[in-house]
C-alpha cells in the first residue's frame, strides 16, 4: 500500500511516501524550497527533495520501479524523465539514461506541458537505439491527446561529447543494464595559460598572441556524473565517474540477503559495492538513490550507517 501525505510547516514541506504495512514505522522525507521561490504559487504534484552541493542544487527523487527524475536548475539541466514536477518544465535540455519506464515515462506530459505553455521545444538527449520507438511513443500519444507533441530527439552513444556552453560540455558513458542505457559526465570547460606563458606580463603576452601562438589551452574539471542504474562494471569501466565533484548513483540494494551476483546480472548495485569500492570514491559528495521500494527509509538507513559508519568519510547522501 502506498501512502503519501502532505503536512505543511513554516520552512518545509513535508511529504510521507513510503511502502506501508500495519504496525511498520511510517518514514517521512522533506522537501527544502528554493531561497527566494514562493512556493506558495506552485504545484506539489510529485515527490520531490532538494540537496545543496556547493554552487548548484540538485532536486528530484529516485526510487526503483517507482520514478527517477533529476534536474541542477543552475546547468539548466534534468537527468531522466520518470516523473515531472511541474517546476521542471522550465528545464529545456533533458538527458534520458535508459528506457525502463520509471525513467522515461513523464516524457510525454512534460512535452506537452511546455507545449501548453507556449514554451520551445525541448531537446531530449536519449541512447540512439530508443530514437524510433519514442517518437513512436510520441506518435501514438499526440494521437490521443489529440494535440502536438514538438520535440528534439537527439540520439546518444558511447564516446560522443555534447557541448552544452562554451563553460561546459557532457560526455557520453556505456553503463550495464538489462536495456541498452549510457552515464552522463558533465565537465567544467577552462582556458588556462600553458606552462611556458606563465610568468610573462601583459604585453608580452599580448605580443605572443599578435604573433600567432596558441598561448592558452583547456582544462577540464568533472563536474557532475550521473550514472542512472547500472551495475558496478558502469563504473568500473568509467573511471572518470570516480573523479567528479559530484557523483549521483544508484545503491538499489543494502540488504545483506539478496545476493550480488543476481543483483548486477540484472543491472543494479549493492551497498557491498561500494564497500569495496571506498578508496575509489574521490568525489566531493556521492549521492545515491534508487533504492528498492522492499525497504523502508529507515531500514536503508540503518543498514547502510552500521556496514559504512563513516560514510565515506561524511561523503556519502542518501537520497531519501
Amino acid at each position: 500500500m502506498s501512502l503519501l501525505s502532505v503536512c505543511k510547516k513554516p520552512s518545509f514541506v513535508f511529504k510521507l511516501f513510503d511502502r506501508f504495512s500495519p504496525g511498520q514505522t511510517l518514514s517521512v522525507g522533506y522537501y527544502s524550497p528554493h531561497p527566494g521561490r514562493n512556493r506558495d504559487f506552485m504545484l506539489n504534484n510529485v515527490a520531490l527533495q532538494e540537496l545543496t552541493l556547493g554552487d548548484l542544487t540538485l532536486e528530484g527523487y529516485s526510487r526503483a520501479a517507482v520514478q527517477s527524475y533529476w534536474r541542477i536548475p543552475e546547468l539548466k539541466i534534468g537527468f531522466d524523465l520518470g516523473a515531472q514536477p511541474w517546476d521542471f518544465m522550465g528545464t529545456a535540455t533533458w538527458f534520458v539514461s535508459h528506457t525502463h519506464l520509471d525513467h522515461i515515462a513523464a516524457l510525454p506530459v512534460y512535452v506537452a506541458r511546455r507545449r501548453m505553455m507556449k514554451m520551445s521545444p525541448p531537446k531530449i538527449f536519449l541512447p540512439e537505439h530508443a530514437i524510433d520507438p519514442t517518437r513512436d511513443m510520441l506518435r501514438a500519444f499526440s494521437r490521443l491527446d489529440r494535440g502536438r507533441l514538438p520535440c528534439d530527439l537527439v540520439p546518444v552513444t558511447a564516446g560522443q561529447e555534447i557541448e552544452l556552453s562554451r563553460e561546459l560540455v557532457v560526455t557520453v558513458h556505456a553503463t550495464t543494464h538489462t536495456v541498452p542505457s549510457v552515464g552522463y559526465l558533465v565537465w567544467e570547460r577552462r582556458q588556462k595559460l600553458k606552462q611556458e606563458y606563465q610568468g610573462l606580463v601583459g604585453e608580452e603576452i599580448r605580443a605572443h598572441r599578435e604573433a600567432g601562438r596558441q598561448i592558452s589551452e583547456e582544462k577540464r574539471l568533472p563536474l557532475v556524473g550521473y550514472l542512472g542504474d547500472t551495475s558496478p562494471s558502469g563504473l568500473d569501466q568509467n573511471p572518470e565517474f570516480y573523479e567528479a565533484r559530484y557523483l549521483i548513483s544508484e545503491m538499489t540494494f543494502v540488504a545483506a540477503g539478496h545476493r550480488k551476483e543476481k543483483i548486477h546480472k540484472h543491472g543494479h548495485m549493492h551497498l557491498d559495492d561500494y564497500i569495496e569500492r571506498a578508496d575509489l570514491f574521490k568525489n566531493k559528495k556521492v549521492i545515491v538513490g534508487h533504492f528498492s521500494t522492499r525497504y523502508s527509509r529507515q531500514q536503508i538507513i540503518n543498514i547502510v550507517k552500521k556496514s559504512l559508519p563513516g560514510m565515506l568519510d561524511g561523503r556519502l547522501h542518501l537520497w531519501l
